[in-house]
Formats: C-alpha cells, sequence, structure tokens
C-alpha cells in the first residue's frame, strides 16, 4: 500500500563508512512514490535522532616491495626465452607489480612500496565491493575494474590520484565473483572470469576497444561451486598464460594450468596439498622476485601473511612469512573469497539504555566498544539492526516508534507508519537478486512478508506474502551468506531450541529453499548475526548463553558451522544485542 512518500536520493558514501546525523529531511527524489505498510493513527511521532557512527581506526601493515635497479620485470636466466606476462597491477608505471588493497571501511589503497596511495573513483560514490586490476587493455596502465553491490562493474583508466571511469555494465550481481586471472586466450590482452551463484564459470575476453572492455561471455565448466576459494595467478608456469588456484572447504588446493583457448582456458585440476583452510583468503602479485612467476599470497584468521613462491610447475617452494596484523585488510585486490558487503557491526543496547557499537576485525574478535549518543540515552528503544540497505556498504539502525519506522543511520528519515503489526524485522541482505538489500517481516499471525529495499535505504517495494507458519520461530535473524553461495540467508530457531537454515534463492517469487536442520539445543541462547567476522567472505553467528558467555560460531561454507570459540564473558550487560 501507498504511503504518499516520497523517498530520498541516494545517499553518498564518506568513504569512512560514517553515517552523518542529518538534522533536516533528506532531499526528495520527485516522482518516485514508495510503499509501506498501511498507515495508522500515529501523530507527531518523536523517534531518537540520527546517528553519528563510529568510524573503524584500524592501521592498515605494509610489505616492503622489492624493486630491484636490473632486470626490471624480466625472467630469470634459465627463462629468459619464456614470454612475459604483463603484471595486472602495476599501477605507478615503474614495470613492478603495486598491492592495491581495502581496508575496513572499504577504502582502495595502492602501496607501490615507496608510498601508499588513494585513489578516487569517479562515480556516485558508492562504496566498492569489489576490486580488480587487468593489463593490455589501455595503453598508460593497467585498467582499474569495481565492482557495485548491485552489479554494476565499471572500467577505469589508470591513474594513482582519479582514475576516469570509462565503461560500465549493470548485471553482474548474477555471480558471485568476478575476476581477472590474467591473459587466457594468448592475445595479450587480460581477461575476466565470472562464477554463477550455481557454479558455472563464465569467460569474457577482454578487449583494446574503447567502447567495451570485454567481449561476449563463453560458458567455460560447471560445478565450481565447489570452490570457496579461486585466485587468478597471471603465470606460474612460465608459459606467458594465465592460470588459477582453487581451494575447496575441506583445504584442498588445486592447480589449474592456462591452456591459451578461450573455450577450454584449463587443463585438468591437479592436487597441490591440503590443509590451506588454515588461511581465510588468497590472493596473488605477480611476479616480485624476478623468477617470472606470480606469487600466491595467504593471511591466516589470525592475520599473519605469508607468501608462497612458484617453482614454474604449480608447486610451491617453502612459505615465507611476512608479517602480521594483516586482518585489518578487508579485501585484496585479485583475492580469492567471494566478497561480503552489507553488515560488519554489532550493537549492543544495554539495561542502563546506552547504545554501544562492535565492527568485525576479519580475525574472529571485535573492536573495542564505542558508545554511540549519551549514556542512558536509548532506553526503551525498539531498535532494528538491518544489512545495508544502500550502497554504502555500512549497516542500517532503524527505530519503530509509534509504528513508524525510521531510519537512523539517515537522520532519523520517516519510512512511514504501520510497522507495529510486525513484531520481528530483520535484514539479512539482497533477497530477490538484484543487489539491493531487502528486509522481512513477520506479523502476529505467523506470517512472512518481503520487503524489497529501493537502494537507497529510503523505502521499500509493496509487501510480498512469503509464506505462513512463521510463529513456530521464535527467533530469526540474518545477516549476509552463510551456505557459501554467495546469497544472503535466513536462520530461524523453533521454540524447541532447533535452529534451521534457509538458504536464500535470489528471487523475490520464492526467496527461500525448504529449511535445513542445523542442530538443536540453541534454546538457552541469544542470537546476533554480525556478518563475517573472521574474513573470510561468509556471514558468521555470535550466540550469547543465558551464563553470559558469548561464543562465535564461523560458517563452514557448507551451511552449517564450525565449533564454537568463546569471545568471553560479561555480555549479559545488554539487553539485546544486533
Amino acid at each position: 500500500m501507498e504511503s504518499g512518500r516520497t523517498p530520498a536520493g541516494s545517499r553518498r558514501n564518506t568513504r569512512a563508512r560514517v553515517r552523518v546525523a542529518a538534522c533536516t529531511a533528506l532531499a526528495i527524489a520527485a516522482g518516485m512514490l514508495m510503499s509501506a505498510p498501511a498507515a495508522q493513527a500515529d501523530e507527531n511521532p518523536a523517534p531518537h535522532r540520527g546517528i553519528e557512527r563510529p568510524a573503524p581506526d584500524a592501521q592498515l601493515p605494509r610489505l616492503d616491495l622489492p624493486r630491484p635497479d636490473v632486470n626490471k620485470g624480466a625472467f630469470s636466466a634459465q627463462d629468459a626465452d619464456a614470454p612475459l606476462a604483463a603484471p595486472r597491477s602495476d599501477v605507478d608505471g615503474d614495470g613492478w607489480s603495486d598491492i592495491v588493497l581495502q581496508g575496513l571501511g572499504g577504502t582502495v589503497f595502492v602501496d607501490t612500496g615507496d608510498a601508499v596511495w588513494e585513489p578516487t573513483y569517479q562515480d556516485d560514490g558508492s562504496q566498492i565491493k569489489d576490486v580488480f586490476l587487468a593489463a593490455g587493455l589501455r595503453d598508460g596502465g593497467p585498467v582499474h575494474f569495481t565492482l557495485s553491490a548491485t552489479g554494476v562493474l565499471s572500467a577505469y583508466t589508470n591513474d594513482l590520484y582519479y582514475p576516469s571511469r570509462y565503461w560500465g555494465g549493470a548485471g553482474w550481481q548474477i555471480y558471485n565473483k568476478v575476476f581477472s586471472p590474467g591473459d587466457l586466450n594468448g592475445d595479450g590482452v587480460g581477461d575476466i572470469l565470472a562464477r554463477t551463484h550455481a557454479g558455472e564459470l563464465y569467460l569474457y575476453p577482454g578487449r583494446t576497444s574503447a567502447a567495451s572492455p570485454v567481449g561476449s561471455r563463453v560458458l567455460v565448466g560447471t560445478g565450481w561451486g565447489q570452490f570457496d576459494q579461486i585466485v587468478g595467478m597471471n603465470d606460474v608456469n612460465n608459459d606467458g598464460i594465465a592460470d588459477l588456484f582453487a581451494r575447496n572447504t575441506a583445504g584442498q588446493l588445486y592447480f589449474y594450468s592456462g591452456t591459451g583457448e578461450a573455450t577450454r582456458p584449463f587443463k585438468g585440476k591437479v592436487l597441490v596439498g591440503s590443509g590451506w583452510n588454515i588461511f581465510n583468503t588468497l590472493f596473488s602479485v605477480d611476479d616480485l622476485d624476478e623468477d617470472g612467476n606470480a606469487e600466491l599470497f595467504a593471511r591466516t584468521y589470525s592475520g599473519d601473511l605469508y607468501s608462497y613462491s612458484s617453482t614454474g610447475t604449480g608447486a610451491f617452494h617453502p612459505r615465507v612469512k611476512l608479517g602480521s596484523g594483516w586482518n585489518t585488510v578487508d579485501r585484496f585486490a585479485n583475492g580469492s573469497s567471494v566478497p561480503s558487503f552489507g553488515k560488519d557491526e554489532l550493537i549492543g543496547l544495554d539495561t542502563a539504555g546506552s547504545l554501544y557499537y562492535y565492527y568485525d576485525l576479519n580475525n574472529g574478535k571485535f573492536s573495542p566498544r564505542q558508545r554511540i549518543n549519551d549514556v542512558g540515552d536509548w532506553k526503551g528503544a525498539k531498535l532494528q539492526h538491518f544489512s545495508s540497505l544502500d550502497s554504502d556498504a555500512a549497516s542500517e539502525l532503524f527505530e519503530v516508534y509509534d509504528g513508524h519506522l525510521y531510519n537512523l543511520s539517515a537522520g532519523a528519515y520517516d519510512i512511514g507508519g504501520g510497522w507495529g503489526v510486525f513484531n520481528t524485522l530483520v535484514g539479512p541482505g539482497d533477497l530477490s537478486g538484484d543487489g539491493k538489500g531487502d528486509i522481512v517481516a513477520r506479523d502476529g499471525s505467523g506470517t512472512l512478508y518481503l520487503y524489497r529495499g529501493n537502494g537507497n535505504a529510503t523505502g521499500f517495494a509493496a509487501k510480498q506474502k512469503i509464506g505462513t507458519g512463521w510463529g513456530q520461530f521464535n527467533a530469526l535473524i540474518g545477516a549476509g551468506d552463510l551456505s557459501g553461495d554467495g546469497r544472503a540467508d535466513l536462520l530461524a530457531r523453533a521454540t524447541d531450541g532447533k535452529l534451521y537454515l534457509y538458504e536464500g534463492t535470489g528471487s523475490a517469487a520464492a526467496p527461500f529453499k525448504a529449511k535445513k536442520l542445523i542442530g538443536s539445543g540453541w534454546g538457552s541462547y541469544t542470537l546476533a548475526a554480525p556478518g563475517d567476522m573472521d574474513g573470510d567472505g561468509r556471514a558468521d553467528l555470535v550466540a550469547r548463553h543465558s551464563s553470559g558467555t558469548l561464543y562465535r560460531y564461523d560458517s563452514d561454507g557448507k551451511g552449517n558451522f564450525k565449533p564454537r570459540v568463546s569471545l568471553g564473558g560479561g555480555w549479559n550487560t545488554y539487553a539485546s544485542i544486533r
């Protein structure tokens, strides 16, 4: 039912993930109607004011990148005649690869060895979900590709300050991983691989055309959903053709040697070894040691970083530890994991009415808590904490007051009335497949509805009935992908303490698959969804026991959880955690 209000325009990202409280209403975009539940007789609601959320404050470590003065970019003597695969991330043009990464706030940084740069991508200010680079498409250095949560892939000319956008294409949200492994068909131009949620792998050949950097896609394989980490290596066997490593959830790492053929870009997989699930992400940097082969980098769950130099045959020399503290990197360009987006935070409302904020550190821990607003300011507030409903990647703090739903992350913007009929609201992420965050709402009869977000966190499309019988659950939670396919999922706990997983489908008509039992004995816990805590790209769960101890349950990538890890006691100081 139409509320009669019009939504605000898109809110620009601050690149620090800070929502600034607004004293005035947001600008109204003409001609766009917003749907909400039927309005009730609520006059002059007075919710809490908008918030200013603390920003992550974590220092990024640096690598001592080798920059030899001689033989720059050359192969070693024994491989002198091998073709050279151009480095994908030579942003400063010195012939050597640079490190491109995103910090905890999502900002992109380029480490050239002697300085760290923060390029500003000239788009609408939306937060970048993923970034990668490809060589050979244009003169002047590699092309920078960015991917938005709504599936817009953009290409930028190379620059350390202001890369210029020269192409953009929509619809890429149908894939859970998009990256450039290097040149796959032997034409010297970097190509793009894209994997669907169902595990189909497509090749988009790179093009030097100014009109479009990619050609028509070609299906090159199925069954790639078995891997939770895929990393393109540019070249590791001195043939100038891109290669690939892929890891499954059991920790087995496989090598795929490039063939140079567009329709069959890889030879059969070869097992490299097991035990690789000690790492939460893998990424590559092209030839830092002058042997002609790209190096594989691997980060542990605690934040230690290791490098693996290639033997030239798809195997590795013994690893070398490069340092610690790398958990402060959110994502690496040319990284292997499915990028998470939308929520990396937990809020706690204590019994005195004070609200505290924690952000995830990518190592299974939370940052020290920070208070939002004054002590006791939130007494009695009915707060909701959703995955991002707009393009800035930060979670949304909402409040239900006198039946109205207010977005406190947008200056207490009034979504509309009639929300008091619902006893549960959950924002797990995109459920409809358009890349925009959605919410589900359950009423007193146990009927569950889907509200599709408008992408601006200012309104929703008309509600769609998901089904009845949801009153059997006393907790519904979710924030991201639990099953490993890149789609947002939902957890539901029954009154008998059994916990079920509803995997997302990406279809608004039927947003969830049939429920799967995770286990029993969950009735003594208060559950919350903080997003990806351990940096592997999958959503995790925290559970507070009645004793006050908080436990972390990491997703195993198969729709269940690894053994719990204690995060400490004293959490019963909070009346609610979300």
